[in-house]
């Protein structure tokens, strides 16, 4: 039976990524930083998994999270980097964001994922396992929450490649990067009606007039643990086509 790790999993796309892999028959360690009920009740709903507290912003966190997760099931054959924050800034408003802002953001969106592939790589490349880690559209477009945001994924993107030339033959690494997506995230950080309003705005301008849930995002990242045998440092965008809006 093949281990998974998704960080980050306690609710949207990790939590739609988990339920996928479970269904699928996977182990799943649910990680989460602070929303433990939650984690316990998408565990439960995963078959055999586990739940694993850890903030994976900080390293000694992330090398737990993966000998927790050694110790209980003996391997780790997919990691799923899910766990990231943002500040929703308008990008014009340069003042709104302060260096500290940049540090926390790059400390969960890129350092951390570097951080738990560190942590897991001697057990993925003795599995000979996979990595995903879940960028944004806003990557290539510069858009999104905030500045640091868009250019914290872009980051996560380029890193993304040179661990997939480093940890090859042995290990492949992904990039699903979604659009708008329909997580709880929205609604917390926005508000209802703008949340919304956001996502009508999406919809109109991306090709296949639709914006994502996160059981569209977790098939592709299921379909890169799975299917995807050999396809390594690839970037899979799950945004309706914004990344090819006619930009008039």
């Amino acid at each position: 039976m093949k281990v998974a790790i998704v960080t980050g999993a306690s609710s949207g796309i990790g939590a739609a990524t988990a339920a996928e892999l479970g269904k699928r028959g996977w182990r799943v360690a649910i990680n989460y930083a602070h929303n433990q009920a939650a984690a316990e009740k998408i565990a439960a709903e995963c078959g055999k998994a586990m739940v694993v507290q850890g903030d994976v912003s900080a390293d000694a966190d992330c090398r737990r999270v993966a000998r927790s997760v050694l110790d209980e099931f003996g391997a780790i054959d997919a990691l799923v980097n899910n766990a990231g924050t943002t500040k929703v800034v308008p990008h014009e408003q340069l003042e709104g964001l302060s260096a500290e802002d940049f540090q926390r953001i790059f400390a969960l969106n890129v350092i951390a994922p570097f951080q738990m592939v560190r942590a897991c790589r001697d057990a993925l490349k003795a599995s000979r396992g996979t990595v995903v880690n879940v960028s944004s559209v806003a990557s290539v477009l510069g858009t999104g929450s905030s500045v640091a945001y868009a250019a914290s994924k872009a980051a996560l993107e380029t890193m993304s490649l040179s661990l997939a030339r480093s940890l090859a033959p042995e290990v492949r690494v992904n990039v699903v990067a979604p659009g708008h997506t329909n997580t709880p995230w929205h609604v917390q950080m926005r508000g209802p009606e703008r949340a919304a309003e956001v996502e009508r705005r999406y919809a109109g301008i991306a090709p296949l007039k639709a914006a994502s849930e996160p059981e569209d995002v977790a098939d592709a990242i299921v379909w890169l643990i799975e299917g995807a045998r050999r396809v390594t440092g690839e970037v899979i965008y799950v945004d309706a086509g914004m990344h090819i809006a006619n930009p008039r």
